[in-house]
C-alpha cells in the first residue's frame, strides 16, 4: 500500500475537534492551523478538500468558518482519508509479469487477473472496511479517555475561546 498523505494526519485531528464543537459553532482554518502548529495555507487545502467532499462546510462571512456537516457518528474516518487521498486504489498493477525477457509470448498465458493484485485489493478492501467502521465519533470518545486532563483542558480552552 502507499503511504498516505500527511495531509490526512492534520485533517483527521481537525474533524476531530470539530466533532467535539456545539452545535452551530465554528472554528477558523487560522485556528485549526494555530491549534496543530500548522502552516494556515497548508491547512486550507487540506480543509478545502473536507469541504469538497461534504465533510465540513465553510461558513463564510467575518463570523465564519468550518464545521462538520453531520453528526461525527455519521463520518467515518474512510471519509476523511478519501476527502484527502481520494478514491483511487492504492496499489496499481501494471503487468510486470507480461513485461519482462522470460515471459512467454503466448496469448493465453494470462487469461486471469494477476494473482498478486487480486491479493493486494483484498488486502486494500479490508483496510477500507475497517476505516468505514470507525467513526470520528469514536476517535472523540478515544479522545476523553486517552488524552491527558491538562492537554485536554488546553485544548477545550482554546477551542472555547476561538469558536464563533
Amino acid at each position: 500500500m502507499r503511504r498516505l498523505g500527511d495531509g490526512v494526519e492534520a485533517a483527521l485531528h481537525c474533524a476531530v475537534v470539530l466533532a467535539a464543537l456545539p452545535t452551530n459553532k465554528v472554528l477558523t482554518g487560522k485556528n485549526l492551523a494555530e491549534l496543530h502548529g500548522l502552516s494556515e495555507s497548508y491547512l486550507l487545502k487540506h480543509l478545502r478538500a473536507l469541504t469538497t467532499a461534504c465533510v465540513t462546510e465553510a461558513v463564510p462571512g467575518p463570523r465564519g468558518g468550518y464545521r462538520l456537516t453531520r453528526p461525527a457518528a455519521d463520518i467515518s474516518m474512510l471519509d476523511v482519508v478519501e476527502a484527502i487521498d481520494g478514491k483511487d486504489p492504492a496499489f496499481v498493477c501494471r503487468e510486470i509479469r507480461q513485461k519482462g525477457d522470460v515471459t512467454t509470448n503466448a496469448q493465453c498465458a494470462y487469461k486471469k487477473d494477476c494473482f498478486i493484485k487480486r491479493r493486494m485489493l483484498a488486502a486494500e478492501a479490508l483496510w477500507r472496511d475497517a476505516l468505514r467502521n470507525q467513526t470520528l465519533q469514536d476517535m472523540l470518545d478515544d479522545g476523553v479517555v486517552e488524552i491527558g486532563d491538562h492537554n485536554k483542558e488546553a485544548v477545550e480552552a482554546f477551542v472555547a475561546e476561538k469558536q464563533r
